[in-house]
């Protein structure tokens, strides 16, 4: 299992330490939020502070951008060093030409569905996509609890990857960590991430260490 600690559980006062920590203790990817208090009820950072953070760490950042309008701001996103964007298919965006856009800066693309949303809802465009991101709470804040009636939809994308021989990974977040991990990898998930779950840890790479073991 790969383990994306969110950025959004870390000390903001020091973002770029709390990456270097979580780099160190073996974190496979970093997770930054990005809200823009539209979208979702809630407002936590931009590009610049990507960019400002971005040599901390070689691990990919995985930008999961709960903006309205993804499209006009990718390019942004890019400039500041994201390997990964993920963006929901509610958002007000054309969602094949975000995911061009995307695309076409050698970014990998990625769709995000919320807890309401059908997993049916991204299956027109898995053949363009590297990831699919299942919300396993609501999104716009962190420290919530685990919605484990989520995973069946991690399940039924697997399953229509799998009948169109489409290969790509399955992300969850929300209220992952030690009691609820293997429920997820169970679920089939390939990459979790994970808040408060590893950054309020006494030792973060033995938690990391135990959630990369599922």
């Amino acid at each position: 299992m790969k383990i994306a600690p969110s950025l959004l559980s870390c000390d903001f006062s020091k973002m770029g330490e709390e990456i270097k920590r979580m780099d160190k203790a073996g974190a496979d990817w970093m997770h930054l939020d990005v809200m823009d208090g539209h979208f979702v009820p809630n407002i936590t950072f931009g590009a610049p502070v990507i960019k400002w953070v971005r040599p901390y760490s070689d691990k990919p950042f995985d930008v999961h951008l709960m903006i309205s309008e993804p499209l006009k701001y990718i390019d942004d996103f890019a400039d500041a060093g994201a390997d990964i964007i993920t963006f929901h298919v509610e958002c007000d965006s054309d969602i094949d030409a975000t995911i061009e856009k995307i695309k076409s800066r050698n970014i990998q693309a990625g769709l995000v569905i919320k807890p309401n949303t059908p997993a049916e809802a991204v299956f027109p465009y898995l053949d363009k996509l590297s990831l699919v991101l299942v919300m396993t709470v609501e999104p716009g804040f962190g420290g919530q609890s685990f919605m484990a009636d989520m995973l069946p939809k991690v399940g039924a994308v697997k399953a229509e990857c799998a009948r169109r021989g489409i290969d790509l990974l399955i992300e969850a977040d929300g209220g992952i960590g030690a009691a609820t991990i293997k429920q997820a990898a169970d679920a089939g998930v390939d990459v979790c991430v994970a808040g408060t779950a590893v950054f309020k840890a006494e030792d973060a790479a033995k938690a990391i260490g135990e959630l990369q073991a599922y």
